[in-house]
């Protein structure tokens, strides 16, 4: 493993829009500044502008957060979706990186993440890209009659032209998931967005509207991205396993994706930096306005869903935490 890209500058693209996924921006933001002083790069929020494909003005609602992201110093990235929009909002990962400056390195990350270390500090090796591998065997899921796993997986390797033998990791089974080069969307990175963003998007809308008919009963939403990533990334010779482990997704990333997720089953230094961030005045008058924040952040119920687990001794499957912190009466999202 090269760790030849680490000491290069290199961009981060996160998404922000009315809702939820704004103060989550603003806490992605906030946490960059605060656990990765070394970070000399440039962070791009990206917000989907007005057009066919959306419903209204699908951009940040609040003027006052947009200001607070520009303070903390994030550019504000527009862009228009040209494929996806409402039907597939999280099509407005793959759309934004065409926005981004051309042959500079980037790290896309989902908004439900906070930096919770030093950024500047991991081995990127932007030439051979990766993602997450935080995930469950979510898709595809085999039918009774099939086709299997690895039918499925050949057949979209097969359409893009590229070699499924070596995507493949051969010491597992066939029927185990992990066999099969899938990735959780919540981050990955590249050389440079256009080229990246190009290939996502043709072979993400080839999959959509054109789907090998092994994919017959395949549920695409939420899935169609993390379906065509992996393809993406064997394409411009990547992998799996690119970086150290413990980095992202560990020491310096929190892909948390719920607030009351975040509090069932982070280790203790993520509550940290999630309570630290949000605790300034001018931070907490505009998050306090989204539910979730102000119920579990700042009224102390999140310590009550932490009271409900023991991080040591966590259900296998994530439906299990959800369940049990419904039954609480504490889920938000």
């Amino acid at each position: 493993m090269t760790n030849s890209g680490a000491a290069r500058p290199f961009n981060i693209l996160i998404v922000a829009q009315k809702g939820r996924l704004q103060y989550e921006a603003l806490l992605f933001a906030a946490s960059l500044r605060h656990s990765s002083p070394g970070f000399a790069g440039r962070l791009f929020v990206a917000v989907p502008q007005p057009g066919p494909l959306w419903d209204g003005d699908p951009g940040i609602s609040d003027p006052d957060l947009r200001d607070m992201l520009l303070q903390l110093g994030a550019e504000i990235l527009p862009f228009h979706s040209q494929v996806f929009g409402r039907d597939y909002p999280h099509g407005n990962k793959i759309e934004a990186l065409a926005a981004l400056p051309e042959g500079e390195p980037f790290v896309f990350f989902d908004s439900d993440t906070l930096i919770t270390g030093e950024l500047a500090a991991v081995p990127f090796d932007f030439a051979h890209p990766s993602a997450s591998q935080r995930c469950e065997g979510t898709w595809p899921v085999p039918t009774l009659y099939g086709p299997g796993r690895e039918d499925i997986w050949r057949a979209l390797f097969e359409r893009f032209g590229l070699d499924f033998e070596t995507s493949l990791d051969p010491g597992r089974r066939r029927d185990d998931w992990r066999r099969y080069l899938y990735f959780n969307a919540g981050w990955f990175y590249h050389a440079c967005p256009r080229r990246f963003g190009a290939l996502f998007l043709d072979h993400a809308r080839t999959i959509r509207d054109d789907p090998p008919v092994e994919l017959a009963g395949q549920s695409l939403d939420p899935w169609l991205d993390q379906v065509a990533l992996p393809l993406v990334i064997h394409r411009l010779g990547g992998g799996r396993d690119r970086l150290p482990p413990g980095l992202l997704d560990g020491a310096v990333s929190c892909h948390y994706r719920h607030f009351p997720l975040l509090y069932a089953r982070e280790g203790d230094h993520v509550v940290r930096c999630l309570e630290t961030v949000a605790a300034p005045n001018r931070l907490k008058k505009l998050l306090k306005a989204h539910p979730p924040i102000r119920r579990l952040v700042y009224r102390g119920h999140g310590a009550k869903v932490r009271g409900l687990f023991d991080r040591d001794r966590l259900p296998p499957r994530e439906q299990a935490i959800r369940n049990r912190i419904r039954a609480a009466g504490l889920w938000m999202r």
